[in-house]
C-alpha cells in the first residue's frame, strides 16, 4: 500500500461526501413534487407525459397496488427486451448483421441466454453470459439494455422513496404513486445527469458512433486454441463432456466500435454495471483515461450516498439519515483496507526467492488488473462496485488475491447495504435499521420503536422474510451447482477451494443484482443462464414484496413521543449496532461456505499453494 493509493481513495471519499447533501436536497424537492431549477424545461413534459398514459399525479396506492404496477411494468420490460434480442437479426441498426440472440442454440423452444439477459437487465442486475460486441446489435444495446438501464435504476429509487415515506407517513394507507416516481426519477435525475455524464467521458475517449467494426491487420500472427465448431456454429463436445479444441493462425483483429457513452454514463450512475464490451471498464473505450476512472466511480456511489440525506430530510430526522450513512461508511472503509492491503501484499508465490508467506510480491497482484489504473484504483473499484449493486469491472475479480476476492463476495453477502444499489441499498439498510431496532428493544425489555412507531411482530416477520429470501436462493442453488459434475463444476476454470468461490460469486451477484463475476467460470451454459435467471428474478422481486408491505405497515402506524425507553437511532452507539447486526447476520449466514471458499484458499496460499 503507498499513500498515493491511500490519497487516491480519500479523494474519492471526501468527492462522495460533498455530493451527499446537494443530490439528496434535489431528489427530496422532486419526490416531493417541489419546484426546481428543472421544473421550467421539464415540468410540461411530465405533464404531457402524463396525460398521455392516463395517469392522475394525485392519486396516490397502497403498498398492494403500488406492488402491482411495478410487477407488471417490470414484466412488460422484460417480455420487450426479450423480444428485441430474439429478432435483433431482422431489425435495423445491426451493422455487423449479428443473428437473433440464441438464434442457433435455442431448438428446444427456450431461448436460455436471451431470457437470462432480460431477467439481468429488468432486475438492474446485468450479468452477462456472453460477449456483447459479438452478441448484441447497436439496437439491442440501446433500446434493449441502455433502456433498461434507465427503467430499473428508477424503478430500485421510486422503492427507496416509497419505503421512506412509509417510514415518515402517520396513519396513511398509501405510499406514493409509482407511475409518478417512475417517471420523476427518470426525468429529473437520471437524464439529465447522464447527458452530461455522457458528454464528459466523450470527452475523455469513449466512443460513441453507429460505424461498422473496424479491422487491423495484426503486424504479428498469432496462433490461439478455440473451441471446435460443426457446420452448424455448435460447440463440439467429447464423451466425457469436455470441449473439443483446435488451433487457428489470427492474422487480424476486429476493432468494436458502437453508441458507448449513452451507455456507460447510466450504466454506473444507475449502478447496473452491464458493459457494452466484454472487457467491461477495463476496455479502452468504456473507460480511457484515469479521470473517467474517478469520474465513473463517483457515478456509482452518488445516488445511493444521496438517497442517504434524503432519508433524513423526508422523516424529518436527518441525524438518522447521517447515522445510516457513518454505518455504511464503517463497512465501505473496512472493505477497502483489506482489499487494497490483500492485493499490494500480493502472492508469495510471486515474492522472488523468500518464499514464504510474510513475503511481499514486488508491485502487488497485477494479475488481470490494468496497468493504467494499478492495484489501488483496482481494489478501489472492486469495493465500490460490489458495495452497490454496480457489477461493472476495471479488473478481473478471478485474478484476486484469496482476501482480495473475499472483500467483493462478502459485500454482495451483506445484501450491498454499503452504500448498495440506486434505492435497493437503501431500502436494504432499512430493513437491517428495523431489526436493530427490535433487537435494542428486547436489550432493554421495551417494545421497541422506530421514530415514533412501534415495531411489532408483523414488521419483524417482513423483515426477516426479506433478509432470509437471499441466502437461501444463493447456498441452494450454490450447492446443486457445486455437485453436479455434468452441469455444475465441468463449467469451471478452477479446482479446489477457487472453483467453490467462482460458483458462490455467481449466485451471490445474481440474487444481489450486482452482475460482476469471478470471471473463472464458463456461465453461457442452459444450466447456468436459467438458473442465474430465476435467481436474479426471485432476488429482485421476492425481496422486494416484503419491503414494501413493511412500508405499507409502517404508514398506517400512529406515532408515540419518545420516553426513557426508547433507544435512539441517531446516535453514534446506533451506527455501532447497526453495523453489528448487518455483520452478524452476514457471518452467520454464509461464513461456512466462504471458510471452504476464500478463507481456506487463503490458508493454502499462505503454504505457497495456488489453485
Amino acid at each position: 500500500m503507498t499513500a498515493n493509493g491511500w490519497l487516491q481513495i480519500l479523494l474519492f471519499f471526501a468527492i462522495t461526501f460533498a455530493l451527499t447533501k446537494p443530490l439528496g436536497v434535489f431528489m427530496t424537492r422532486v419526490f416531493g413534487g417541489e419546484r426546481t431549477f428543472l421544473h421550467p424545461v421539464l415540468r410540461p413534459v411530465e405533464r404531457l407525459l402524463y396525460r398521455l398514459t392516463g395517469v392522475d399525479e394525485t392519486r396516490e396506492m397502497r403498498w398492494t397496488e403500488y406492488a402491482t404496477a411495478m410487477l407488471l411494468f417490470s414484466l412488460v420490460s422484460l417480455l420487450l427486451l426479450y423480444l428485441i434480442q430474439r429478432l435483433q437479426g431482422v431489425l435495423p441498426l445491426n451493422p455487423q448483421k449479428l443473428p437473433g440472440v440464441d438464434a442457433a442454440s435455442s431448438s428446444t423452444g427456450f431461448a436460455a441466454s436471451a431470457f437470462n439477459t432480460a431477467v439481468s437487465f429488468t432486475t438492474n442486475t446485468n450479468w452477462q453470459s456472453y460477449v456483447p460486441e459479438t452478441t448484441m446489435s447497436y439496437l439491442t444495446q440501446m433500446a434493449g439494455l441502455a433502456y433498461h438501464n434507465f427503467t430499473s435504476a428508477a424503478v430500485g429509487i421510486a422503492l427507496a422513496i416509497a419505503f421512506i415515506r412509509g417510514i415518515a407517513r402517520r396513519e396513511s394507507a398509501t405510499i406514493g404513486n409509482f407511475w409518478v416516481d417512475f417517471v420523476r426519477c427518470n426525468l429529473y435525475v437520471l437524464l439529465p445527469i447522464c447527458l452530461v455524464g455522457a458528454l464528459v467521458l466523450v470527452s475523455q475517449g469513449v466512443v460513441q458512433n453507429f460505424r461498422p467494426y473496424d479491422t487491423a491487420k495484426l503486424v504479428d500472427p498469432q496462433t490461439v486454441e478455440v473451441d471446435k465448431k460443426d457446420a452448424a456454429g455448435n460447440v463440439i463436445t467429447n464423451a466425457d463432456g469436455t470441449t473439443q479444441k483446435e488451433r487457428q493462425t489470427v492474422t487480424e483483429q476486429t476493432i468494436a466500435q458502437g453508441p458507448v457513452a449513452s451507455q456507460e454514463i447510466i450504466k454506473e450512475f444507475g449502478t447496473n454495471g452491464g458493459g457494452f464490451f466484454n472487457a467491461n471498464s477495463a476496455h479502452p473505450f468504456e473507460n480511457p483515461t484515469p479521470f473517467s476512472n474517478f469520474f465513473e466511480l463517483l457515478c456509482i456511489f452518488a445516488i445511493s450516498a444521496g438517497l442517504t440525506y434524503t432519508l433524513g430530510r423526508m422523516t424529518g430526522s436527518q441525524r438518522h439519515g447521517w447515522a445510516v450513512f457513518a454505518a455504511m461508511t464503517v463497512l465501505f472503509f473496512v472493505g477497502i483496507a483489506v482489499s487494497y492491503w490483500a492485493e499490494a501484499r500480493g502472492n508469495p508465490l510471486l515474492a522472488g526467492t523468500d518464499q514464504t508467506a510474510s513475503a511481499l510480491q514486488p508491485g502487488g497482484n497485477m494479475e488481470g488488473k490494468e496497468v493504467r489504473f494499478g492495484v489501488a484504483n483496482s481494489a478501489l473499484w472492486a469495493t465500490v462496485t460490489t458495495d452497490t449493486s454496480c457489477g461493472a469491472v476495471n479488473s478481473m475479480h478471478d485474478s484476486f488475491t484469496p482476501l482480495g476476492g473475499l472483500v467483493p463476495l462478502t459485500n454482495i453477502m451483506l445484501s450491498e447495504v454499503v452504500f448498495g444499489g440506486v434505492g435497493s441499498g437503501l431500502y436494504g439498510v432499512l430493513i437491517y435499521v428495523v431489526l436493530s431496532v427490535f433487537i435494542a428493544g428486547l436489550m432493554v425489555g421495551r417494545t421497541p420503536e422506530y421514530l415514533g412507531k412501534k415495531i411489532e411482530a408483523y414488521d419483524v416477520k417482513m423483515a426477516m422474510l426479506n433478509v432470509l429470501i437471499f441466502p437461501l436462493l444463493i447456498l441452494v442453488l450454490a450447492a446443486i451447482s457445486s455437485v453436479a459434475p455434468s452441469f455444475g463444476t465441468s463449467q469451471l476454470n478452477n479446482a479446489g477451494p477457487h472453483g467453490l468461490s467462482e460458483i458462490l460469486y455467481a449466485f451471490t451477484s445474481g440474487a444481489g443484482n450486482n452482475g460482476s463475476a469471478f470471471a473463472g467460470i464458463s456461465a453461457n451454459t442452459y444450466w447456468y443462464n436459467t438458473t442465474t435467471g430465476l435467481d436474479m428474478l426471485f432476488g429482485r422481486f421476492f425481496m422486494i414484496i416484503p419491503m414494501l408491505a413493511l412500508a405499507g405497515n409502517l404508514a398506517r402506524k400512529k406515532t408515540v413521543p419518545p420516553s426513557l425507553g426508547t433507544f435512539p437511532v441517531t446516535s453514534p452507539l446506533f451506527t455501532t449496532l447497526l453495523v453489528s447486526v448487518i455483520v452478524i447476520v452476514g457471518a452467520l449466514t454464509f461464513f461456512p461456505a466462504l471458510s471452504l471458499g476464500p478463507v481456506v484458499e487463503h490458508l493454502l496460499m499462505r503454504a505457497c499453494q495456488t489453485f
